[in-house]
């Protein structure tokens, strides 16, 4: 029986890890988890934070998730607003979304151009 969700896996070009340290540790304020050896050789980077673990894998072609996406829950309605004021002053487009009834949402990309979903239930 599945219990939940281990991680979300995203791909990123080659050479990106900078930009997305810079964006998921900086701009998210996720912590980088340390990769294992064998992993690491591959290139990319993992994040997580309470209840949320992110993989960023180099995928050569690669072309950003723009339909697909992680849905990510933010603590309360003051946290999305002021996540959404850092997306904007680090230079990132935010699109509000109200069309999820009983949540609080806008969308984001990250630097690479992965759709992302902020959202927090209204209730």
């Amino acid at each position: 029986m599945i219990t939940g969700v281990h991680h979300v896996q995203l791909a990123a070009p080659p050479g990106s890890e900078d930009r997305l340290r810079a964006f998921y540790g900086g701009v998210l304020g996720l912590e980088e988890i340390p990769k294992p050896p064998e992993l690491a050789k591959r290139g990319g980077a993992w994040f997580g934070g309470p209840g949320v673990e992110l993989h960023l894998g180099v995928e050569p072609g690669f072309r950003p998730a723009r339909k697909a996406h992680p849905g990510l829950l933010v603590d309360d309605l003051d946290a999305l607003d002021a996540l959404a004021a850092r997306l904007r002053a680090a230079g990132h487009d935010v699109t509000p979304d109200e069309l999820f009834p009983g949540h609080h949402r806008f969308y984001a990309d990250d630097p690479v151009g992965n759709r992302l979903e902020f959202l927090r239930p209204s209730g």
